[in-house]
């Protein structure tokens, strides 16, 4: 945990510089594809689920150690082909497990934050799940436990393996020659992200884009369709939490309100999108029926919105450094109280991204929390250590950012609804 949080605060600076160079490039080519409201939301989400992963709240049914304890047909020494082996079945188990998530109803709700951007950018590869609270596919990793590949390289492999389908959630790079039939470009990652029906449920590779060929899920991108990006369903909110469970609680009131046992068992793992007979009249959602007409969520802001939304979010990451950066000595419980602090600043911050009344209390809880924290512990989670009155300025900030929120409640929004 304490070295993933290292290794998170080294990519998190690489990550944000390259996001700044695409919104950069697009201004230069006069064709911008990086709202800024919907990057820091796509940041905010990113936060989320790198907390998440910090904390470690999730739940693993079945150990890769346990498993290649019992299966491996012998002990293998560290040489470049055991990783090059553990790469490889890493991604097969990506590509199985991104392609169920898109297939069966209930596992499409850890995956629908990363679709949710009505963009196609960098930052959008940061929308990450924190309703992926089991891991239920290790199993797929079955064939690296038969060929006694160790666990320690399956978890050195892991996050690399993550990190590096960064690059390609881009608009502006085409099609790539030969390098198209071997690795996910930007081209066939955006049929991916795709809606139009021709893309839809297509390209599920991870690296390597062979695992879609080899079992029937490729799609070239056309000329003649471009690719319209987000969910049928859309999200219509920036805040994170919020949609990493939306799916989850239609399926919950379906399964609650349909009529028959079969039904509400089966609607789990029926296809995506699936619901009983005649609930789309019954109990309608919105949902995108026309890909090239529809308007896209939260697209007007103001100036003052889109700063302050920049601001609270290079002062979230300076929260989430510090506790990555302290994660030892921090400790239990107190960790937990931080990663909820952290949660609650992306709520209220994104309340006020909706144009919520709900921001003026999230931004209130967040102000009692830390008071109750520098009150309870004397300190910020030993930031006096690092400079003293740090305790003041957090209190601070805090109050200001309250204060913040009510005034874009009771002047800008209020005003944008009388126009």
């Amino acid at each position: 945990m304490e070295e993933y949080g290292k290794l998170l605060i080294i990519t998190m600076p690489i990550f944000l510089t390259l996001i700044v160079i695409e919104k950069l490039y697009g201004w230069y080519k006069k064709e911008d594809h990086t709202p800024i409201i919907d990057s820091v939301a796509s940041i905010n989400s990113g936060i989320t689920n790198s907390v998440k992963d910090i904390l470690g709240i999730s739940i693993t049914l079945l150990s890769y150690e346990w498993m290649v304890s019992k299966v491996a047909f012998f002990p293998v020494e560290n040489t470049l082909a055991i990783y090059l082996i553990a790469f490889i079945a890493i991604d097969f188990y990506g590509y199985w497990s991104h392609r169920l998530a898109h297939q069966i109803n209930f596992l499409w709700n850890k995956h629908a934050i990363h679709h949710s951007s009505e963009e196609f950018n960098l930052a959008c590869a940061l929308r990450q799940p924190i309703a992926s609270l089991t891991n239920l596919f290790i199993f797929l990793l079955f064939p690296a436990a038969l060929l006694g590949v160790p666990a320690t390289v399956i978890a050195l492999i892991l996050p690399l393996h993550l990190f590096l389908q960064f690059w390609y959630h881009t608009r502006y790079i085409k099609k790539l020659g030969f390098l198209e039939n071997i690795l996910v470009t930007p081209s066939h990652h955006r049929v991916h992200h795709a809606i139009n029906s021709e893309y839809l449920d297509r390209n599920h590779g991870q690296i390597f884009i062979f695992w879609d060929k080899i079992f029937g899920t490729f799609q070239e991108e056309l000329d003649t369709v471009p690719p319209v990006f987000g969910i049928t369903r859309p999200a219509q909110t920036w805040n994170p939490i919020k949609i990493n469970f939306q799916h989850l609680t239609l399926l919950v009131k379906d399964a609650w309100r349909a009529e028959h046992w079969n039904d509400k068992l089966s609607i789990w793992f029926k296809p995506t999108g699936w619901r009983p007979e005649n609930f789309e009249e019954k109990y309608p959602v919105v949902k995108i029926e026309d890909v090239y007409n529809f308007e896209k969520y939260g697209l007007k802001n103001s100036r003052k919105l889109e700063y302050w939304s920049i601001i609270q979010m290079l002062i979230t990451l300076l929260f989430v450094t510090y506790l990555f950066s302290n994660i030892a000595t921090i400790g239990f419980p107190q960790i937990f109280v931080y990663g909820f602090f952290i949660l609650v600043s992306i709520y209220s911050a994104s309340e006020l991204l909706d144009k919520s009344a709900g921001a003026v209390f999230w931004e209130f809880t967040r102000l009692v929390l830390a008071v109750s924290v520098i009150v309870i512990f004397k300190d910020w989670f030993g930031l006096n250590t690092v400079f003293t009155g740090s305790s003041y300025i957090v209190i601070v900030y805090c109050l200001l950012s309250t204060l913040v929120a009510f005034y874009f409640m009771k002047n800008e929004f209020q005003l944008q609804k009388k126009l």
